[in-house]
Protein backbone atom coordinates (compact mmCIF):
# COMPACT_ATOMS: atom_id res chain seq x y z
CA UNK A 1 0.00 0.00 0.00
CA UNK A 2 2.58 2.36 -1.17
CA UNK A 3 1.01 5.03 -3.32
CA UNK A 4 -0.69 8.20 -2.12
CA UNK A 5 -3.10 8.25 -5.01
CA UNK A 6 -6.55 7.42 -3.71
CA UNK A 7 -10.04 6.96 -5.00
CA UNK A 8 -10.95 10.47 -3.86
CA UNK A 9 -8.76 11.91 -6.61
CA UNK A 10 -10.89 10.38 -9.28
CA UNK A 11 -10.52 7.74 -11.96
CA UNK A 12 -8.99 10.12 -14.50
CA UNK A 13 -5.94 10.90 -12.35
CA UNK A 14 -5.57 7.25 -11.35
CA UNK A 15 -5.67 6.20 -15.02
CA UNK A 16 -3.07 8.81 -15.98
CA UNK A 17 -0.75 7.79 -13.14
CA UNK A 18 -1.11 4.12 -14.02
CA UNK A 19 -0.29 4.67 -17.68
CA UNK A 20 2.72 6.86 -16.87
CA UNK A 21 4.01 4.27 -14.41
CA UNK A 22 3.73 1.45 -16.92
CA UNK A 23 5.30 3.47 -19.71
CA UNK A 24 8.39 4.12 -17.61
CA UNK A 25 8.98 0.38 -17.55
CA UNK A 26 8.60 -0.23 -21.26
CA UNK A 27 11.45 -1.79 -23.21
CA UNK A 28 12.52 -0.61 -26.66
CA UNK A 29 10.53 -3.50 -28.04
CA UNK A 30 7.41 -2.21 -26.35
CA UNK A 31 8.04 1.27 -27.66
CA UNK A 32 8.25 -0.14 -31.17
CA UNK A 33 4.88 -1.78 -30.61
CA UNK A 34 3.43 1.50 -29.37
CA UNK A 35 4.75 3.23 -32.48
CA UNK A 36 1.95 1.54 -34.38
CA UNK A 37 -0.70 2.70 -31.90
CA UNK A 38 -2.72 5.85 -31.81
CA UNK A 39 -1.70 7.26 -28.41
CA UNK A 40 -5.13 8.83 -28.06
CA UNK A 41 -6.64 5.35 -28.28
CA UNK A 42 -6.70 4.45 -24.60
CA UNK A 43 -7.89 0.87 -25.22
CA UNK A 44 -5.13 0.14 -27.75
CA UNK A 45 -2.37 1.65 -25.64
CA UNK A 46 -3.66 -0.05 -22.51
CA UNK A 47 -3.67 -3.43 -24.25
CA UNK A 48 0.01 -3.06 -25.17
CA UNK A 49 0.94 -1.75 -21.72
CA UNK A 50 -0.87 -4.60 -20.00
CA UNK A 51 0.85 -7.18 -22.22
CA UNK A 52 4.26 -5.67 -21.47
CA UNK A 53 3.48 -5.49 -17.76
CA UNK A 54 2.71 -9.21 -17.73
CA UNK A 55 5.88 -9.90 -19.72
CA UNK A 56 7.86 -7.89 -17.15
CA UNK A 57 6.28 -9.92 -14.35
CA UNK A 58 7.41 -13.18 -15.95
CA UNK A 59 10.90 -11.82 -16.61
CA UNK A 60 11.30 -10.57 -13.03
CA UNK A 61 10.07 -13.87 -11.61
CA UNK A 62 12.55 -15.76 -13.79
CA UNK A 63 15.43 -13.50 -12.68
CA UNK A 64 14.50 -13.56 -8.98
CA UNK A 65 17.08 -15.41 -6.87
CA UNK A 66 15.39 -16.79 -3.73
CA UNK A 67 18.78 -17.06 -2.02
CA UNK A 68 20.00 -13.54 -2.75
CA UNK A 69 19.57 -11.19 0.20
CA UNK A 70 18.57 -7.55 0.06
CA UNK A 71 21.15 -5.18 1.59
CA UNK A 72 21.02 -4.68 5.36
CA UNK A 73 22.29 -1.56 7.10
CA UNK A 74 23.72 -0.36 10.42
CA UNK A 75 21.42 1.29 12.93
CA UNK A 76 23.12 4.62 12.27
CA UNK A 77 21.52 4.69 8.81
CA UNK A 78 17.90 4.32 9.99
CA UNK A 79 15.68 7.05 8.57
CA UNK A 80 14.34 9.45 11.20
CA UNK A 81 11.44 9.89 11.11
CA UNK A 82 10.38 6.93 9.02
CA UNK A 83 7.64 8.18 6.64
CA UNK A 84 4.02 7.15 6.76
CA UNK A 85 2.61 6.09 3.41
CA UNK A 86 -0.75 4.72 2.26
CA UNK A 87 -3.51 5.46 -0.23
CA UNK A 88 -5.29 7.44 2.51
CA UNK A 89 -4.34 10.00 5.15
CA UNK A 90 -2.72 9.21 8.48
CA UNK A 91 -5.95 10.23 10.27
CA UNK A 92 -7.69 7.32 8.51
CA UNK A 93 -5.35 4.59 9.78
CA UNK A 94 -7.43 1.60 11.00
CA UNK A 95 -7.29 0.81 14.72
CA UNK A 96 -7.23 -2.95 15.21
CA UNK A 97 -8.01 -4.31 18.69
CA UNK A 98 -5.11 -6.63 19.50
CA UNK A 99 -7.12 -8.44 22.18
CA UNK A 100 -9.79 -9.46 19.68
CA UNK A 101 -7.44 -10.01 16.74
CA UNK A 102 -7.55 -13.34 14.92
CA UNK A 103 -5.45 -14.03 11.84
CA UNK A 104 -7.56 -16.05 9.43
CA UNK A 105 -5.67 -18.67 7.41
CA UNK A 106 -7.10 -20.37 4.33
CA UNK A 107 -6.51 -21.97 0.99
CA UNK A 108 -3.96 -24.71 0.43
CA UNK A 109 -2.89 -25.21 4.05
CA UNK A 110 -3.33 -28.12 6.44
CA UNK A 111 -4.02 -26.08 9.59
CA UNK A 112 -6.74 -23.49 9.06
CA UNK A 113 -7.21 -22.36 12.64
CA UNK A 114 -7.26 -18.65 13.46
CA UNK A 115 -4.16 -17.29 15.20
CA UNK A 116 -4.22 -14.90 18.17
CA UNK A 117 -1.40 -12.38 18.62
CA UNK A 118 0.16 -14.13 21.69
CA UNK A 119 0.41 -17.33 19.62
CA UNK A 120 2.14 -15.46 16.80
CA UNK A 121 4.47 -13.66 19.22
CA UNK A 122 5.52 -17.03 20.67
CA UNK A 123 7.10 -18.18 17.38
CA UNK A 124 10.86 -17.68 16.75
CA UNK A 125 11.79 -14.13 15.76
CA UNK A 126 14.28 -12.43 13.45
CA UNK A 127 15.23 -8.78 12.90
CA UNK A 128 16.44 -6.77 9.92
CA UNK A 129 17.42 -3.21 9.06
CA UNK A 130 16.44 -2.87 5.43
CA UNK A 131 15.42 -0.27 2.87
CA UNK A 132 11.78 0.31 1.95
CA UNK A 133 11.61 1.40 -1.70
CA UNK A 134 8.48 3.23 -2.79
CA UNK A 135 7.12 3.18 -6.33
CA UNK A 136 6.88 6.98 -6.05
CA UNK A 137 10.68 7.25 -6.10
CA UNK A 138 11.67 7.68 -2.44
CA UNK A 139 13.18 5.19 0.00
CA UNK A 140 13.70 4.89 3.76
CA UNK A 141 15.62 2.53 6.05
CA UNK A 142 13.96 0.99 9.11
CA UNK A 143 14.33 -1.80 11.62
CA UNK A 144 11.70 -4.53 11.55
CA UNK A 145 11.35 -7.54 13.85
CA UNK A 146 9.07 -10.54 13.71
CA UNK A 147 8.57 -14.08 12.46
CA UNK A 148 10.05 -15.38 9.24
CA UNK A 149 7.09 -15.93 6.95
CA UNK A 150 8.61 -19.17 5.65
CA UNK A 151 8.57 -20.54 9.23
CA UNK A 152 4.91 -19.62 9.61
CA UNK A 153 3.98 -21.22 6.30
CA UNK A 154 5.74 -24.38 7.40
CA UNK A 155 3.96 -24.25 10.76
CA UNK A 156 0.50 -24.14 9.14
CA UNK A 157 1.37 -26.85 6.61
CA UNK A 158 1.15 -24.59 3.57
CA UNK A 159 1.53 -26.16 0.15
CA UNK A 160 4.77 -24.46 -0.84
CA UNK A 161 4.46 -25.78 -4.39
CA UNK A 162 1.46 -23.46 -4.82
CA UNK A 163 2.01 -20.27 -6.84
CA UNK A 164 0.67 -17.47 -4.67
CA UNK A 165 -0.03 -16.19 -1.19
CA UNK A 166 -2.78 -13.59 -0.93
CA UNK A 167 -3.44 -11.08 1.87
CA UNK A 168 -6.50 -9.18 3.08
CA UNK A 169 -6.10 -6.16 5.35
CA UNK A 170 -8.10 -4.18 7.88
CA UNK A 171 -8.11 -1.11 5.62
CA UNK A 172 -9.68 -3.07 2.72
CA UNK A 173 -6.29 -3.26 1.01
CA UNK A 174 -5.33 -6.55 -0.60
CA UNK A 175 -2.31 -7.87 -2.45
CA UNK A 176 -0.52 -11.10 -3.29
CA UNK A 177 3.03 -12.40 -3.75
CA UNK A 178 4.73 -15.31 -5.46
CA UNK A 179 5.67 -18.34 -3.36
CA UNK A 180 9.42 -17.87 -3.93
CA UNK A 181 9.20 -14.43 -2.32
CA UNK A 182 7.01 -15.79 0.48
CA UNK A 183 9.75 -18.30 1.31
CA UNK A 184 12.60 -15.79 1.07
CA UNK A 185 14.51 -15.63 4.39
CA UNK A 186 14.05 -11.85 4.67
CA UNK A 187 10.28 -11.92 4.22
CA UNK A 188 8.94 -11.51 7.75
CA UNK A 189 5.71 -10.96 9.65
CA UNK A 190 6.81 -7.72 11.29
CA UNK A 191 5.32 -7.21 14.77
CA UNK A 192 7.80 -4.54 15.88
CA UNK A 193 9.28 -1.41 14.35
CA UNK A 194 12.44 0.11 15.87
CA UNK A 195 12.22 -2.44 18.72
CA UNK A 196 8.76 -1.18 19.71
CA UNK A 197 5.35 -2.75 19.17
CA UNK A 198 4.35 -1.92 15.61
CA UNK A 199 2.49 1.42 15.65
CA UNK A 200 -0.90 1.55 13.89
CA UNK A 201 0.44 3.91 11.22
CA UNK A 202 3.02 1.28 10.23
CA UNK A 203 0.58 -1.61 10.17
CA UNK A 204 -0.44 -2.97 13.61
CA UNK A 205 -1.04 -5.81 14.34
CA UNK A 206 1.52 -6.79 11.71
CA UNK A 207 2.95 -5.88 8.37
CA UNK A 208 4.48 -8.27 5.86
CA UNK A 209 7.96 -6.85 5.41
CA UNK A 210 9.47 -7.83 2.04
CA UNK A 211 12.73 -5.98 1.30
CA UNK A 212 12.95 -7.65 -2.12
CA UNK A 213 9.69 -5.98 -3.25
CA UNK A 214 8.50 -2.43 -3.82
CA UNK A 215 6.64 -0.95 -0.88
CA UNK A 216 3.09 -1.43 -2.14
CA UNK A 217 3.71 -5.20 -2.07
CA UNK A 218 4.24 -5.00 1.73
CA UNK A 219 0.68 -5.23 3.14
CA UNK A 220 -0.14 -3.67 6.52
CA UNK A 221 -2.84 -4.49 9.09
CA UNK A 222 -3.00 -8.07 7.77
CA UNK A 223 -6.21 -9.81 8.83
CA UNK A 224 -6.20 -12.89 6.58
CA UNK A 225 -3.92 -14.82 4.28
CA UNK A 226 -4.47 -17.68 1.88
CA UNK A 227 -2.38 -19.97 -0.31
CA UNK A 228 -3.64 -20.53 -3.84
CA UNK A 229 -2.79 -21.40 -7.42
CA UNK A 230 -5.20 -18.77 -8.78
CA UNK A 231 -3.85 -15.25 -9.26
CA UNK A 232 -5.37 -13.15 -6.44
CA UNK A 233 -4.33 -9.81 -7.97
CA UNK A 234 -4.20 -6.83 -5.64
CA UNK A 235 -5.47 -3.30 -4.96
CA UNK A 236 -2.91 -1.54 -7.18
CA UNK A 237 -2.10 -4.54 -9.34
CA UNK A 238 -5.71 -4.66 -10.54
CA UNK A 239 -5.30 -1.03 -11.62
CA UNK A 240 -2.27 -1.71 -13.80
CA UNK A 241 0.77 -1.81 -11.52
CA UNK A 242 3.30 -4.54 -12.25
CA UNK A 243 2.33 -7.56 -10.18
CA UNK A 244 5.82 -8.91 -9.38
CA UNK A 245 7.34 -5.48 -8.59
CA UNK A 246 10.72 -6.56 -7.31
CA UNK A 247 12.87 -3.85 -5.79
Amino acid sequence: MDSKLGNHQGPLLASLERRLFLRRGLSLGALSLLAGCNLTDDAGVQKVLTSMSRWNDRAQAWLFDPKRLAPEFPATMITQPFPFNAYYGEDEVPMVDGNDYRLEVGGLVKEKKAWRLPELYALPWASQITRHICVEGWSAIGKWSGVRFSDFLQRIGADTTARYVGFKCADDYHTSIDMATALHPQTIMAFKFADQLLPPKYGFPWKLRIPTKLGFKNPKHVMALFVTNEDPGGYWEDQGYNWFSGS
